[in-house]
């Protein structure tokens, strides 16, 4: 059995594509999903499952909330060691006590021309980010929600992508090892 990450997209915002956990847990066992532990209400869910492919996994997940709740989520299925190496690869320090401030937008795919350029125009002064095939790295000191990178980053990139803070990150890596 491996372990595995899913990374839920815009449930359960504003009222809007309410999706309880205890539900997500239901769903991903009935798919197949062992061991399903959940993470905060905004859609993160580690479980082990055989060997799979992790696109028509997690295409499976969304028609099956589709069908149980009335919407279809994104969904990005991370393995361990997708989601170990974002972390070793993670360029920026964390600031200690504010962790919140470094954010990893997983992407669903390898983007390709990349206006480089736009990406730096959006920043201010005290942000930084880096952009690799799987990972876009911001690390916000002001806050994701005043960026004007962060709301501009996924258009520029040109591929899907769902964003979670270090804190979240680290904690999914400690929900896998403490099974």
């Amino acid at each position: 059995m491996e372990h595995y990450i899913a990374l839920f997209r815009g449930i359960n915002v504003g009222g809007h594509s309410k999706l309880p956990m205890t539900e997500l847990v239901k769903i991903l066992e009935g798919l197949g999903a062992q061991e399903v532990r959940t993470y905060i209400q905004s859609g993160n869910a580690v479980f082990q499952h055989k060997e799979m492919d992790t696109e028509a996994f997690s295409k499976s997940i969304s028609l099956e909330v589709e069908k149980q709740c009335g919407f279809a989520p994104k969904v990005l299925l991370l393995t361990e060691e997708e989601l170990d190496r974002a972390i070793d690869e993670n360029p920026f320090p964390v600031p200690e006590g504010d962790e919140s401030t470094m954010h990893l937008g997983f992407l669903a795919a390898e983007p390709e021309n990349v206006d480089f350029e736009k990406l730096s125009a959006l920043k201010i002064e005290s942000e930084h980010f880096c952009l690799t095939p799987k990972v876009f790295y911001l690390y916000a000191p002001d806050g994701v929600g005043k960026s004007k990178l962060a709301a501009g980053a996924e258009k520029i990139i040109g591929v899907d992508m769902t964003d979670r803070n270090w804190n979240t990150v680290c904690k999914l890596k400690e929900m896998i090892g403490n099974r």
